[in-house]
């Protein structure tokens, strides 16, 4: 029994003990470091919402490039099939445009053997 109380008053003194390191001078000596670990803590919050507004970003972006390329296809294949030599014909038929049906004549200089 007599061990029993012997440990009792040592965790007192181990409790008392870290009132010290809690006294105005520690905490004034501290301050830097203190304000060190907050910028740090505001930094690390700041790059997360950073984060989180990039991905956003660039979610929206290839939905955006996605869609351009949809149409660029689109576009590309209208192109295409506006190009073929039947659609140009019947595109150019109201302006009163005909196809020739016979071979072009060649004209060559007289003068040169």
């Amino acid at each position: 029994m007599s061990d029993e109380k012997e440990i009792k008053p040592s965790l007192l003194n181990d409790k008392i003990d870290w009132k010290k390191y809690f006294n105005y001078s520690t905490i004034v000596k501290n301050i830097p470091f203190i304000l060190f670990l907050s910028v740090i803590a505001i930094l690390y919050i700041y790059n997360g919402h950073y984060a989180d507004k990039l991905s956003r970003k660039i979610g929206e972006t290839e939905k955006n490039v996605k869609e351009l390329e949809y149409e660029y296809k689109t576009i590309k294949s209208e192109v295409i099939f506006r190009s073929k030599p039947s659609e140009m014909i019947r595109a150019v038929e109201p302006m009163g445009l005909k196809e020739v049906k016979t071979p072009p004549i060649y004209l060559s200089d007289s003068t040169t053997p």
